[in-house]
């Protein structure tokens, strides 16, 4: 199955948000809608050294007990990643969507979601995992190795699920957020939403030309736009437009060569995901 929005889930926190957004995207892009439970099979005990004054046969019952253990953790994940599959399926259907695929697969997280990106329209993920529950400013590792290896949109999720209203593209005229805004114009999942461009820079006339192509495009394909040009630091110029203006979903490039856009590590999009209490499309 191609085209689909695929959402990943776990035993953390977020699972619920990303279960309704991805509900909800499915919903607006008439896109079939499929959950992803990975059960990573690495193992979960490491081997001890057990040589010391215990005789071999001791040694080699413990490493077969400590085996039988990591099959047993093994077929217990398998099992909570089912029931948790089964519980996505039926909130999805209860937010109003048709039934969804659910599938479970061995391995990592990243590996899997980059054999599969080719099915993938839009990945819906949490901004942690299990791991992070208690880490509020922790950014997930693997929410950062996903971004900076699947070539789809990621929509990152918080907690909690809020039909948008009012959305933000942080805009640079750079390639990528070009692209993006040709795809809000396009896009099923804005109808009727209004859409902000937000520029950080300095009054210039290739700023302001910038500006009105993206609020031409976005006019003309039917939105109510409009724009803003703010001088300043990038992270926090963005926070005040979006505490300003009411902003609830945030459109912005992964990764690039401009303040906006730099690699994920020590950047301005990691200093967004990890602070953002809004979803965060990330555009490749």
């Amino acid at each position: 199955m191609t085209d689909q929005v695929m959402a990943a889930i776990d035993g953390s926190q977020f699972s619920a948000g990303v279960c309704d957004t991805a509900a909800w995207a499915s919903q607006a892009l008439k896109a079939p809608l499929t959950f992803l439970h990975v059960v990573d099979n690495h193992p979960q005990t490491a081997e001890a050294d057990l040589s010391g004054n215990i005789g071999l046969g001791s040694r080699e019952r413990l490493l077969e007990e400590l085996s039988q253990l990591d099959e047993q953790r093994a077929k217990i994940a398998q099992e909570q990643g089912r029931l948790m599959l089964q519980a996505a399926s039926e909130r999805a259907i209860q937010d109003g969507g048709a039934e969804p695929g659910t599938r479970q697969r061995n391995g990592t997280l990243v590996e899997t979601l980059d054999e599969l990106q080719d099915e993938i329209r839009l990945l819906v993920i949490g901004k942690r995992g299990e791991t992070y529950q208690q880490a509020s400013e922790h950014l997930g590792s693997n929410l950062e190795r996903v971004v900076r290896t699947l070539h789809r949109p990621i929509l990152m999720v918080p907690e909690a699920f809020t039909h948008p209203q009012r959305v933000m593209l942080a805009f640079d005229g750079s390639k990528t957020t070009r692209k993006g805004v040709e795809m809000l114009a396009k896009s099923p999942l804005f109808n009727g939403i209004p859409v902000h461009v937000v520029i950080v820079g300095a009054e210039t006339g290739d700023n302001r030309s910038q500006l009105e192509w993206a609020l031409t495009a976005l006019r003309e394909a039917g939105h109510e736009a409009e724009g803003a040009i703010r001088a300043g630091e990038v992270e926090e110029t963005l926070r005040a437009y979006q505490k300003e203006s009411d902003i609830d979903l945030l459109v912005m490039g992964a990764y690039g060569h401009s303040r906006i856009r730099h690699l994920l590590v020590g950047s301005t999009t990691t200093a967004m995901l990890r602070g953002s209490q809004i979803p965060i499309l990330l555009l490749r």
